[in-house]
C-alpha cells in the first residue's frame, strides 16, 4: 500500500512540476533569439570554416529539440555541441545590434535535459547570454539549478527504492551515458537504421536531382553547377526546377552563361571566381537582371585578371589566386575592390622585389587578418592592410618553406584521392566526401584508420567526413574526422 501511495505521490509531483513550468516550441525559438543572432552562419561569411561548425552544430541542435517536443519520446543521450559565438557590443540594447561582426569565440557544451525550458537556459547559459528575458514567457521560471534538478528529478529516492522496485535511477543512467565516450561502432550501431530509411526514401530525388543538373548544364552548355551551402536534395531540386522555369520563358537572356559554373547561394552576383551566383531567396528578376549584366561583368572579370598580374609583377612574380574553400564568398565587385586598395599600396611603397624571384609561389588576399601567414598548403595569406615592409620581410624569409609546402601539397592531394578510392570501394560506399572545414591532412588520418576497421554498415552508404557526429535529412552520414 505505502509502495502504491508513493508511485502516486512520485507520480502527481512530476505532473504539477512540469505543467507549471511547460514552454512550447514558438516560446523557445523566441527565447533563443540572442543565441541565433550570435551564432547563425550567415554571420560568419568572412569566416568559412567558423560557419561550417555553427552551420552544422544547428542541425543537431534542431534535431534536439524537435525530439523535446514530439509526445512519449523517451531515448535520449547526451549531445555534445560547439559554436563561434559573437562577442556582444557593450551598451547594446537591440539583440540584432549587440553583436560585434569581428570577434567571436568558441564554446562547447552538452545537452542532457529532457525539456525545452531547460534546454533553452543551458544553452543561454553555457553562451554566456541573458535570461531575463524569459521572464515575460508565460513559464514559471526558476534559477536554472533548481529548473534542472527539479525538472529531471521532482523527487530525489534513496538509492535503495531502485534497488528494491527494479526501476532505473535516471541520474546515474546520466552519469553513465556522460562517462561513455562514442565511439564509430557504438554510434553506427544506434544510427544505421535510421540513416538506411532517409536514404531510400531520398533516393527518388537524388535521381530527379541528377537528371535536372545534366539537362540544364547541356541546354546551357554550362561547366558546372554547384551549391555553396549544404541545403537538402528537395531544396536543390527546387532550385533547379526554378532555373528550368527561367529558361522556358526567358531564353534569351541565358545566352552568355556558355562554359560557367552556376553556383547557388545566398545572394545573386558573380562571384570572385568568376561564378554566376543565384541567390536562393530572390525571383526570377533579380536572376534576369543578373545574367543580363553578364557582359559587364565578364568586362570587369578582365580588369580584375590585369590587376592580379600587376600585383604579381610588383611582388617579384609571385601569384595572386582566390581559394573558393579558404576565402569567404565575395562578390566580383568587392574583391576587384580589395585588389585596386592593395595594388595602389604597393605602388606607394616601391618594394625591391627582384622580377620573377618569387615565380611559383602563391598568396591569397584577405581583409579580416592583421598579419601575414603561410598555410601548409603553400600559399601566402596577406592582409590588406599589411605594412609593406613587414610584408616583403615576411615573404622573403618564408619563402623557401612556401615551396616545400607546395610541393607537400601535390603528394597529400594524390595521397588523399587514392585513400578515398580505396575506402570507397572497400566498404561499398555509394559516396565518400568531406566538408570544406575538414583538411586534407584530416581526411588522410581519417581514411587510414577507417580502412583497419571492418564495417559492413556503411555498404551503398554517404558518407561525409565532419567534426561532428549526424545523420543528415537525406540519409548521409556523417562522421567527425578524429572518431575513436
Amino acid at each position: 500500500f505505502y509502495y502504491f501511495i508513493r508511485l502516486c505521490l512520485e507520480k502527481i509531483l512530476l505532473q504539477c512540476v512540469l505543467q507549471s513550468r511547460t514552454l512550447s516550441g514558438a516560446d523557445a525559438i523566441n527565447a533563443l533569439r540572442p543565441f541565433y543572432f550570435a551564432v547563425h552562419p550567415d554571420f560568419f561569411g568572412q569566416h568559412p570554416k567558423e560557419r561550417e561548425v555553427n552551420e552544422n552544430s544547428l542541425k543537431r541542435l534542431n534535431g534536439y529539440l524537435e525530439n523535446l517536443q514530439k509526445p512519449g519520446f523517451r531515448s535520449f543521450k547526451p549531445t555534445q555541441l560547439t559554436f563561434y559565438v559573437r562577442e556582444r557590443e557593450p551598451n547594446s540594447s537591440n539583440v540584432e545590434e549587440s553583436f560585434s561582426a569581428s570577434g567571436f569565440r568558441a564554446v562547447s557544451f552538452t545537452l542532457h535535459t529532457r525539456d525545452l525550458l531547460s534546454t533553452v537556459l543551458d544553452i543561454l547559459n553555457s553562451c554566456s547570454l541573458s535570461t531575463e528575458h524569459i521572464q515575460s514567457l508565460n513559464v514559471n521560471s526558476q534559477p536554472h539549478k533548481e529548473a534542472k534538478s527539479t525538472v529531471n528529478r521532482p523527487i530525489k529516492w534513496d538509492k535503495t527504492y531502485y534497488s528494491f522496485t527494479g526501476f532505473k535511477d535516471p541520474e546515474e543512467e546520466l552519469e553513465q551515458a556522460q562517462r561513455v565516450e562514442t565511439t564509430l561502432i557504438s554510434w553506427l550501431d544506434d544510427n544505421e537504421a535510421s540513416a538506411v530509411k532517409k536514404l531510400r526514401k531520398s533516393l527518388p530525388l537524388r535521381k530527379e536531382l541528377e537528371r535536372l543538373k545534366f539537362e540544364l548544364s547541356d541546354q546551357l552548355q554550362l561547366s558546372d553547377i554547384r551549391w555553396q551551402r549544404s541545403w537538402g536534395i528537395a531544396h536543390r531540386c527546387s532550385q533547379l526546377h526554378s532555373l528550368g522555369r527561367l529558361v522556358q520563358q526567358r531564353p534569351e537572356v541565358l545566352k552568355n552563361v556558355k562554359g560557367r559554373t552556376v553556383v547557388f547561394t545566398d545572394r545573386s552576383g558573380m562571384s570572385a571566381a568568376g561564378h554566376i551566383m543565384l541567390g536562393t531567396m530572390d525571383v526570377h528578376h533579380h536572376w534576369t537582371k543578373i545574367f543580363e549584366r553578364l557582359p559587364n561583368y565578364y568586362k570587369l572579370q578582365k580588369r580584375l585578371l590585369f590587376l592580379e598580374d600587376r600585383i604579381s609583377q610588383l611582388l617579384g612574380g609571385i601569384q595572386v589566386i582566390f581559394i573558393e574553400e579558404l576565402q569567404p564568398l565575395l562578390t566580383l565587385e568587392e574583391y576587384y575592390e580589395t585588389l585596386d586598395s592593395f595594388y595602389n599600396k604597393l605602388c606607394d611603397s616601391r618594394l625591391p622585389f627582384h622580377p620573377r624571384s618569387l615565380r611559383g609561389l602563391q598568396m591569397i588576399l584577405e581583409s579580416d587578418r592583421y598579419a601575414p601567414s603561410l598555410h601548409e598548403f603553400g600559399h601566402f595569406t596577406i592582409p590588406t592592410i599589411c605594412d609593406p615592409a613587414t610584408l616583403q620581410w615576411f615573404i622573403f624569409a618564408k619563402a623557401q618553406e612556401a615551396r616545400e609546402n607546395l610541393k607537400r601539397k601535390e603528394e597529400m592531394m594524390i595521397t588523399e584521392k587514392e585513400l578515398i578510392d580505396t575506402s570507397t570501394e572497400k566498404f561499398s560506399l555509394d559516396r565518400l566526401y568531406k566538408e570544406p572545414s575538414v583538411s586534407s591532412a584530416q581526411m588522410i588520418d581519417c581514411c587510414k584508420r577507417l580502412l583497419e576497421e571492418s564495417l559492413p554498415y556503411l555498404q551503398g552508404m554517404h558518407l561525409c567526413i565532419s567534426h561532428f557526429y549526424s545523420v543528415l535529412q537525406d540519409g548521409d552520414l556523417c562522421i567527425p574526422w578524429n572518431w575513436k
